[in-house]
């Protein structure tokens, strides 16, 4: 049997095995947005996290003993992107590291003026190219919260991860046809600046202010916001929640209405 033959036929038998109570209360208490899903979402969500809990390796830092409830809530949020998509389940990751809170990470900076700021930075999660993603159990329990804040790590991290589906992490995920990138190019790129354009003068905005980093953040930010606060989002940005409405399939904002 091949290898790739040998994987579709143990995603199928893993998606047909039943979750198990325990495990379904866990996200019924830490995913809320689980308990606004469609019956058939919440049955393709429960598939997908078997198979993410089998493919993927959860490393504990800092100190930090791995349970079944963080596996089952980081696989729950991170999974929640891919319903009704056609997917290979974030092929290049390998391992989700997880601290116990907040943990510290070398950063480097360019400045406007081409010199390079260098020193540690406070994170609360991070996504790479290859093979990792890491997060604070802190924050990630932040996201648990009824009343959502419009900010959640593990949707930030693992919308950066289909970013780099296409090649490099720019704001542009693989999309279904070539022919959408234009469109998308076009909204998401005018929201972007926007967006920018709120950061540097201090103008209220709905949308984190740090995705005026960069196109990925802005894409990462935007994610965020889509599965957060849909309603407002569709409200306040009816293009931005269409593209994004387009690319994941998913219509969140129609729940609250």
């Amino acid at each position: 049997m091949g290898l790739a033959i040998f994987r579709r036929w143990r995603r199928k038998r893993l998606a047909q095995q039943p979750l198990g109570k325990d495990r379904r209360a866990l996200i019924e208490r830490n995913v809320p947005t689980y308990l606004r899903l469609p019956e058939e979402d919440r049955r393709e969500l429960e598939s997908l996290v078997q198979i993410f809990l089998d493919e993927k390796r959860f490393e504990g830092c800092g100190g930090l003993k791995i349970t079944d409830e963080i596996c089952i809530t980081i696989a729950a949020y991170a999974c929640i992107l891919l319903l009704g998509r056609d997917t290979d389940i974030y092929p290049k990751l390998r391992s989700i590291l997880v601290y116990p809170g907040s943990y510290v990470a070398p950063l480097s900076r360019r400045e406007p003026d081409g010199t390079v700021t260098e020193g540690l930075q406070a994170r609360s999660g991070e996504s790479w190219s290859h093979g990792n993603v890491v997060l604070s159990w802190d924050d990630v329990l932040r996201c648990s919260s009824a009343e959502p804040s419009g900010r959640n790590v593990v949707l930030h991290e693992f919308a950066h991860q289909l970013d780099t589906e296409s090649g490099s992490a720019e704001g542009a995920p693989a999309l279904p046809d070539v022919s959408l990138y234009a469109e998308w190019s076009r909204v998401l790129g005018a929201e972007y600046q926007v967006l920018i354009d709120a950061a540097e003068t201090g103008k209220p905005t709905l949308l984190d202010k740090y995705g005026a980093t960069s196109p990925a953040e802005f894409f990462a930010v935007a994610t965020e916001c889509f599965f957060e606060r849909s309603l407002e989002l569709a409200t306040l940005h009816p293009e931005l929640y269409g593209q994004l409405k387009l690319f994941y399939r998913q219509d969140p904002a129609s729940v609250w209405k």
